[in-house]
């Protein structure tokens, strides 16, 4: 049975583990159909340095949730993303963000570095992005949602409505990176819209008034 995050007559309110001003943006823009309130850790003067020591997409995403769930007080969502590149045997997954061995890496600079280890490799450089959702209630249950979107790496930017390696992966059935894309389209398509639906069915959020 769905759980019921609140009150019919209260709006849900959600922690999202983050500090990541790009991902705030993109659940934002995925969460503006429904009647929800989102929080970041900074409203709520929470600094939590997450160490992301998970063997997959669920395990981090689980770490970040319970580093800002305090129990019986707020439901915490949280995610864990990456590309995972055929040619690379999948490589760079839950390492995307620390795949260039430098901490003060850009998002840029992780592109090239991707397409510097693909050069040599024959095209196309097929890919996937995936994404973990997990939703930590005030009474420590657990639900999870996954999403996938598929396509393939090319050697060129493209595109300045994304992050990571957004301009560098062109999507499956459009002609378009996913830096591209119109916030609406993106969040249909992409592998954080599509886990983020899948937790929206699981707990019933309200669609916002219009």
């Amino acid at each position: 049975m769905p759980l019921k995050p609140c009150s019919p007559t209260m709006t849900p309110t959600l922690l999202l583990a983050t500090n990541n001003p790009h991902k705030v943006e993109e659940f934002r823009s995925i969460f503006l159909p429904y009647d929800v309130t989102l929080q970041t850790p900074a409203d709520l003067g929470l600094f939590n340095d997450v160490i992301e020591s998970g063997n997959s997409y669920f395990e981090n995403a689980l770490l970040k949730a319970q580093a800002y769930w305090q129990d019986g007080q707020n439901q915490v969502l949280a995610d864990d993303s990456g590309l995972e590149v055929d040619a690379l045997q999948g490589a760079p997954g839950i390492h995307s963000h620390r795949f260039l061995p430098d901490l003060k890496a850009t998002s840029h600079d992780r592109c090239l570095y991707l397409l510097e280890r693909l050069q040599d490799l024959p095209r196309p450089w097929r890919a996937a992005f995936h994404c973990e959702v997990v939703l930590l209630t005030p009474q420590g249950e657990i639900f999870t949602s996954h999403g996938t979107c598929t396509g393939q790496i090319i050697p060129e930017f493209r595109g300045n409505n994304g992050f990571g390696y957004d301009p560098i992966f062109l999507v499956d059935g459009t002609d378009n990176t996913m830096a591209e894309l119109e916030p609406a389209k993106k969040n249909q398509l992409s592998h954080r819209g599509k886990a983020v639906s899948g937790i929206v069915k699981q707990l019933e959020f309200p669609l916002r008034q219009v």
